[in-house]
Order: C-alpha cells, then structure tokens, then sequence
C-alpha cells in the first residue's frame, strides 16, 4: 500500500552520489574538452537512470539526485537575478575538510528569473518518472546567512529587513514558478536554522551585530512569506542538518532554540531533520509539533557512512520519538543528502541504495504503507 501524494512514510532529501562518468564530464567541461551538449546528455542518461532506482527501491518521490549541481545550494543562489558566485583563496572549514573556495555575492536586488535553469531540471525529472517528482532547492535563509556583510552591494540592502523582504518576495516568485512548471511537491533545504542551535555559530552571528533568536525569527517569516500563496495542493517540505560535506559537518546543538519558530511559525508541511548522531540533541523538541497533518521525517538513517542501520534500533528509536509526537505524523527518511556537493560522501553507490531501501521497508514495517 502507498500513499496517493506528498508527504509519504518514506522519503528522502534529494542528493545521490554522482556516478563516476557524470563527475569526470564535469571536469572534461571545466578543462574545455567537452562542450556543455556533451555533459548534458551524460547527465540526463544517468538522472534517467536515478530515477529508475528511486522507483525500484519503493521511493513514490524522486529527484534527480542533485547531477546537474556542484552544490546543494550555490548553484541555486548564482542563478538568481542580482546574485553571483566568485571565487577566492579559501573555503568554508568543516570539521576535517574544506568546501571549494566559491561564495556567494550580493550585486543587485534580489529577484527569481522566469528562466532559471532549474525549472528545466525539475521539468526534465517530471517527463521521466512515473512517481511524484520532488525538486529541493535551497531555502530563503541561505541567500542571509551564507553571505557576508561586505559581499551585500545593494545600498538598499544596509537594512537587513529591506534584504529580508526581497528574499521572501524572489522565493515567492519561486514557488509560483515551480508550480506553474508542475512542481506539486517542493523542498527547501533551510539548514541554518540548526546551525543556529551551535553556540559557535550563534557566537559567531553576535559578533557581527546580528542577534541568533532575532534570525530565527526572521528567517521562519521570510519561509511562510515564501509558501503562504502556495495553492492548497502543493506540497512544502524543509530540510534542516549541521552540514554535510564528504562525511564531515559544521555544527552541533539540539533543536531546541528553533524548534517551537520553525514548527510552527513557518507554515511548512513536512520536516526533515538530522537525527543520525548525539550532535542534533534528544527527540524532546518533537513536542512542539501541533495536532494535524503536518509531519516530522527523523533522519535515523546516515547518509555519511556505510554501515547499515539495525531494524531493532530504528524501531526503538520511532518507539522514543512516538512519546512526543504521534507516531501518525512521523515518517523516516535519512539525515541529508548523500552527496550535498558534487565530491559525495564517504561510502558507495550500493551503500547508498541499501540504505534507501532499508528506508522504505522500516516505513512499511511501522506504518504498513509509505
């Protein structure tokens, strides 16, 4: 048995390891030995088949694993109008590893244009699955947080609630256009909201004048800014994690300075959220899930290494979690992405497909359907 439509028992964020021959097209392009039509049609063999093995492990949502993107989120925000990606001498540190050296830079006013290439991929998923296409896209606190002061350009922008207000607008402009193109279920990936449960990371946002709770605050508005107008048969999910990158992360702290603001300040109707190591805290903050349809997806599964999650442990682990919120709203799916840039984590493709189909049999077990 299966549900009809989003959100299902079993889910997952959206980005797969990338196959060998899409990341050495990837490369042949940036060195010129190939032409963007030659990548194009390597990428769009392999999204095909992505597609065929989210299907043939039980996943009723499907995504193009992310193929076409270097990253989870930059390539997103560097297709926005007024937004563009440059690069520098050093990347953000993670816990052992170090991102690319891309960032992220203000120019202009913010706006969402009718012709991001995103649309396309989302499209190109839609035309080749027989499932419910699910496109994750980075969410509105990203174009915030992960710019710094001096890379805002836009005199305007001096006012952080000026920047604010035209995040929301161009993400409002996302939603209808991803509807428009077919999208019936969105995901936005608005992990800074956990990060702004790491003491290092609020410390660090106070260091710049800028106030931790007053973020959260802000961000959840910018995030119901954003989806309020959605029609009543979209579906909205948010992904929140302490980074990901090739098995490494970027922050620690328990949910529960943002867990009442996003659960119920945000209008989101499922969640995602980290739960594979002791750095996301206890299930204690699932009590602030209101009675009704939303949903919490507990990410029990690790995506960042290979060994496969018991049965039993999962089961005690819904078993905890059924204390603070009803086991009716609670679904599983992994913490992240397997490959939240382009290099992956630190385990295999098979690795990866055990671990979805562990994922879509546990939902099975618990709740006889996905």
């Amino acid at each position: 048995m299966s549900e009809d439509k989003p959100p299902f028992r079993a889910d997952h964020v959206g980005s797969l390891l990338r196959p060998s021959e899409v990341a050495d097209a990837r490369a042949a392009l940036e060195a010129g030995r190939i032409r963007q039509e030659e990548l194009r049609a390597i990428e769009d063999r392999h999204i095909r088949q992505a597609i065929g093995l989210q299907q043939d492990v039980g996943l009723r949502a499907v995504t193009d694993g992310e193929y076409r993107r270097a990253f989870w989120h930059y390539d997103f925000m560097g297709m926005l109008e007024g937004m563009e990606l440059v690069t520098r001498s050093e990347g953000i540190s993670f816990a052992g590893a170090t991102l690319k050296p891309v960032f992220p830079v203000i120019r202009d006013r913010l706006d969402f244009p009718d012709d991001h290439p995103m649309l396309e991929h989302f499209r190109f998923v839609a035309d080749n699955t027989s499932e419910v296409p699910k496109m994750s896209i980075p969410g509105p606190s990203c174009c915030h947080f992960r710019v710094a002061l001096e890379d805002i350009h836009p005199g305007e922008y001096v006012e952080p609630e000026v920047l604010m207000q035209d995040i929301a607008k161009t993400y409002r402009r996302a939603v209808q256009a991803f509807y428009d193109a077919g999208c019936r279920y969105l995901q936005m990936d608005d992990i800074f909201f956990a990060y702004l449960c790491d003491p290092v990371h609020r410390q660090a946002k106070s260091d710049i004048g800028q106030d931790p709770d007053w973020l959260i605050e802000r961000y959840a508005w910018m995030m119901r800014q954003a989806i309020k107008d959605r029609p009543s048969d979209m579906t909205i999910g948010m992904h929140m994690c302490r980074g990901n990158f090739m098995s490494t992360y970027a922050a620690t702290g328990a949910y529960d300075p943002i867990a009442d603001t996003v659960l119920n300040k945000t209008g989101v109707d499922v969640f995602f959220m980290e739960y594979d190591t002791d750095r996301a805290g206890g299930l204690e903050p699932l009590r602030y899930l209101s009675k009704g349809t939303q949903r919490i997806m507990p990410g029990f599964v690790t995506t960042k290494y290979p060994e496969l999650e018991a049965r039993d442990k999962l089961l005690r682990l819904f078993d905890e979690a059924s204390k603070y919120a009803d086991i009716q709203q609670l679904g599983l799916a992994p913490q992240c992405g397997f490959a939240s840039t382009e290099e992956g984590n630190r385990l295999t493709e098979l690795d990866q497909w055990r671990k979805l189909e562990l994922v879509v049999r546990t939902a099975e077990e618990i709740w006889g359907k996905i």
